[in-house]
């Protein structure tokens, strides 16, 4: 089975990493961290990778200054996290100990090789990547680690890891932008200033839950056999990353077949992958199951969220049905309207509620409050952020995506195709020629006929054209006309 680009041989490293401190002084603080940064599932960094070809590609010297640069505005980066006075809270203690940056090379690479060798698949090789941390807890890892990696062509693979507790994806595009900038000597500090107060999600008192909050929740004891076997089967199996790239053209496609008065692409990708996963998977029809996604808050919130805050400000929307429900019954403008429907109950109310929610579970329950992942995908969007647009001087890199490859599913975009989408997530191995076909066969043209939007060629589907012959197989494909 195709497993993506193995990375032969090891990295050749000229020296030891370095650390990178704020290149002028910064204020020496404690940073107080929400209760929406410091969750218990949070409490790991973000690992990005992007691949630059030779024409686009910048020194080390040029990525180290202006990281220095990027860390006076972004401080807190260059600190270290440790246990706050609170119990269960952390904190952020800005010494300006500073970032950690290797600099390696892989002469027998080239990014080309890369990227038509699986490269949009991640590969456990690519682990390689970025510099490992020997560290006796997740708090002494520096909250920011960079590795730069030459490439024989010329290119270079730039990969880091970013502490989720300091920064959410939002966060991480506006300081990777800001340290971009700063090697572009286009300043640092882009439209907006830098916001690193956490005060304004501190929690209510006495705090008020007045929600249910099904995302941490699980409905009743009796489900909870059912679901933990279904975690178990995920967790006991041997997993394959799978790859699976839907154009911009296709995804207009699929709006337009669910015949909704509105939809986004999000949603209708969401509900697609969702239905497919359950479908895959094949649980117990009464078996509730959930999605979880991120769902920005920042304009939700009353007041809003200034725009240069880089803190945590993304909340879980959760829908929730019968595994029934999702994989046959129900038809799938229903299953993307359960996605709608979970976004739309997060507004301020729902925000307060929920970082209340979390404030007390963090005193009566050891660890805090978790996500209920028994019988639940969770989708994390990379998309609409600028994650991809990374121009250090010489040029866009060819490629951005995460660095391994999870349980979870993230929906990454796609260089060179404005609003297109890669989905990547790993599935048990037997679940993976399934998961791809259901995704790439979303929609019966006699359901969507059922909820009354009008007329399709029976049994359509998603496919059209000739596409309707091409049998949906392999672990990395692109999905269009």
């Amino acid at each position: 089975m195709d497993t993506g680009l193995e990375i032969p041989g090891e990295v050749q490293y000229p020296s030891s990493p370095v650390l990178v401190p704020p290149g002028r002084p910064t204020p020496h603080r404690t940073l107080y961290l929400s209760n929406l940064d410091d969750q218990g599932f949070l409490r790991f960094s973000i690992k990005y990778l992007y691949v630059f070809p030779a024409a686009a590609a910048v020194s080390a010297a040029t990525l180290r200054d202006a990281l220095a640069d990027a860390l006076v505005e972004y401080y807190p980066l260059a600190g270290r996290l440790r246990h706050g006075d609170e119990e269960g809270k952390l904190v952020v203690e800005c010494n300006a100990e500073g970032a950690l940056f290797a600099e390696g090379s892989l002469p027998g690479l080239a990014a080309d090789d890369f990227l038509q060798g699986g490269g949009a698949r991640p590969h456990r090789s690519w682990r390689k990547l970025l510099h490992r941390v020997d560290a006796h807890s997740f708090v002494a890892v520096p909250p920011l680690v960079v590795q730069v990696t030459h490439l024989g062509c010329g290119g270079m693979v730039l990969c880091m890891a970013i502490n989720h507790c300091l920064c959410d994806g939002v966060g991480t595009a506006q300081f990777l932008h800001a340290w971009a900038r700063a090697a572009r000597s286009s300043g640092i500090v882009g439209d907006n200033p830098v916001v690193h107060d956490r005060c304004a999600l501190r929690p209510r008192c006495p705090p008020r839950v007045e929600f249910a909050h099904p995302e941490y929740h699980r409905h009743d004891a009796a489900a909870d056999d059912d679901a933990s076997n279904l975690l178990a089967h995920l967790l006991g199996q041997p997993l394959a990353p799978v790859s699976l790239t839907f154009t911009a053209a296709r995804l207009a496609h699929l709006k337009k077949q669910l015949l909704l008065k509105r939809c986004t692409s999000f949603e209708a990708l969401a509900g697609t992958v969702w239905r497919a996963w359950v479908r895959a998977l094949d649980p117990p029809a009464p078996l509730r199951v959930k999605l979880l996604f991120s769902v920005n808050a920042r304009r939700r919130l009353m007041p809003e969220l200034p725009d240069g805050y880089y803190g945590n400000g993304f909340v879980l929307g959760c829908a929730e049905s019968t595994a029934g429900q999702v994989a046959e019954a129900a038809p799938m403008p229903t299953v993307v309207r359960l996605v709608q429907e979970a976004k739309e109950r997060v507004d301020d109310a729902y925000v307060r509620s929920m970082v209340d929610l979390l404030e007390e579970q963090r005193r009566s329950v050891g660890g805090g409050a978790k996500p209920d992942l028994s019988a639940s995908l969770v989708i994390s969007a990379w998309t609409r952020m600028g994650l991809e647009d990374l121009d250090f001087g010489a040029g866009a890199p060819a490629h951005m995506g995460p660095l391994t490859s999870e349980i979870y599913c993230v929906f990454v975009p796609v260089a060179g195709d404005p609003g297109g989408v890669t989905v990547l997530v790993s599935v048990p191995q037997a679940a993976t020629d399934k998961f791809e076909h259901y995704c790439c066969n979303s929609i019966d043209a006699a359901a969507v006929a059922e909820t009354g939007g009008g007329a399709m060629a029976a049994g359509n589907g998603m496919l059209e054209r000739d596409e309707k012959q091409q049998p949906c197989h392999g672990h990395e494909i692109k999905i269009d006309y």
